[in-house]
């Protein structure tokens, strides 16, 4: 299902002409409004009259998430205090957090992108949704809330947690949707199997799964055990929150970035110059509409790659692989580079293991040291010493064959890796570099 056709589908030409419009918009909003920007912008010798075409937003400066925790709390807000209606802020893991604000303008812009995300999925009015993502200064929970009720939809602010009380509401309230980060919606499984609830005999359909990468085969191991369809979103923060761009229920092939709202390039983390639509690199991504907290060229340190083809669902907007790691937690193993993601792939491939692993990275003299924690399943643990060693060295064979990389597997009990109701902590990097 399509949410807005007039936008959703239009012509490549007429849809570029509206970027275009709202591009010069911005660089002259942004250029009055926002000291830092007027400032780059001077450094980097460009006025904003001078933005005559899409290809001058090469010209434009980057932004960073340095920038914007140096001009922490509100110096990258383009209005007024008194237009901000709501403040919402990254959970970083270090330093103080990037702060983000919205006019009333930018949340209805923003559910309206919920619902566009919600609609790709198959979810209309009637649907029930059980929106488990975190409330409060994460985007995630009060972004979809707002959309799901903008759409029509019912909406269970369930957020995060209370996973036991979570799977009485599954199974009490009949939600037909679920959103979730991937990791979360497998802790479910696990804790309705103890609990001896199937979730075959729930009403759940799709889950819209985001806020940590994920790969192809743990997809497969979510739709397999909670038996619904399971979709990528994309988002963060800096940009809106979620509704940056979402797969479609018909073909699961790519997310659908909403160009219309969101300007994306792909650039080489190294070099810094744009790359052609099919390669790999580093996503950044330009507000087009954001009104208090507008930011131009992002550095969002996503890997992905954008596809300009029409997809099957008939949405003509540019399509982007799904993530396939960070520039900045992507692990530089012995010269080799190492996305958690990719190792994920390699262990979903192998029957025997769950899906539930952590990395560990170390230092042992001058020799980085990488091992591979994954759970095993209950029949498989109970095996012999010899057979858990045999699939310990295949997996290690799989990973060096992939990756090009050794790894020492370490096979564990089930569920004695930590489970997370948030973003799972995948990897631990013990090196002192």
């Amino acid at each position: 299902m399509i949410f807005n056709e007039d936008f959703e589908t239009l012509p490549r030409e007429a849809l570029e002409a509206i970027q275009l419009r709202r591009l010069q918009s911005l660089v002259e909003r942004v250029y009055n409004l926002v000291p830092f920007y007027r400032q780059k912008f001077d450094q980097a010798g460009i006025r904003p009259g001078e933005v005559k075409s899409l290809q001058d937003l090469q010209r434009l400066p980057f932004t960073t998430k340095q920038d914007l925790r140096d001009n922490y709390p509100f110096g990258m807000f383009a209005v007024p205090m008194e237009q901000v209606v709501r403040i919402h802020a990254s959970s970083g893991t270090t330093g103080k957090p990037t702060v983000v604000g919205y006019t009333h303008r930018d949340i209805k812009t923003w559910s309206e992108l919920i619902a566009r995300t919600l609609s790709a999925a198959g979810v209309q009015r009637g649907d029930i949704v059980h929106n488990a993502y975190g409330y409060g200064l994460f985007t995630g929970g009060l972004g979809f809330h707002y959309g799901i009720e903008y759409l029509g939809a019912s909406v269970i602010p369930v957020s995060g947690g209370n996973t036991k009380r979570q799977i009485m509401l599954l199974q009490d309230f009949g939600p037909t949707a679920i959103t979730c980060t991937p990791s979360f919606s497998l802790h479910l499984y696990d804790v309705a199997k103890d609990m001896g609830v199937d979730f075959a005999d729930l009403s759940l359909r799709v889950g819209i799964c985001g806020a940590e990468p994920w790969s192809e085969a743990m997809r497969q191991e979510i739709e397999k055990k909670l038996g619904i369809d399971a979709l990528d979103i994309y988002g963060l923060s800096e940009i809106m929150g979620p509704g940056v761009s979402v797969e479609c229920l018909e073909a699961k092939n790519g997310l659908h970035i909403f160009e219309d709202h969101f300007l994306p390039e792909i650039i080489d983390p190294n070099t810094l110059q744009p790359l052609p639509f099919g390669e790999v690199g580093e996503l950044v991504i330009t507000t087009l509409t954001k009104e208090a907290f507008p930011v131009i060229r992002y550095r969002t340190r996503d890997i992905s790659a954008l596809y300009p083809e029409p997809c099957r669902c008939g949405r003509t907007l540019v399509r982007m692989a799904r993530i396939m790691g960070r520039t900045d937690d992507m692990l530089i193993i012995r010269g080799v580079n190492v996305f958690p993601s990719q190792i994920e792939a390699v262990l979903m491939e192998i029957q025997e293991v769950e899906p539930h692993y952590q990395i560990v990275v170390d230092r042992v003299g001058q020799m980085d040291t990488l091992e591979v924690k994954v759970e095993v399943e209950e029949a498989t643990f109970s095996d012999e010493v010899r057979q858990l060693q045999v699939l310990e060295k295949k997996i290690e064979h799989n990973i060096k064959d992939y990756l090009g990389v050794s790894a020492k597997v370490r096979l564990v009990e089930p569920r004695s890796i930590p489970r997370s109701e948030g973003k799972a902590l995948r990897v631990i990097d013990k090196r002192k570099i």
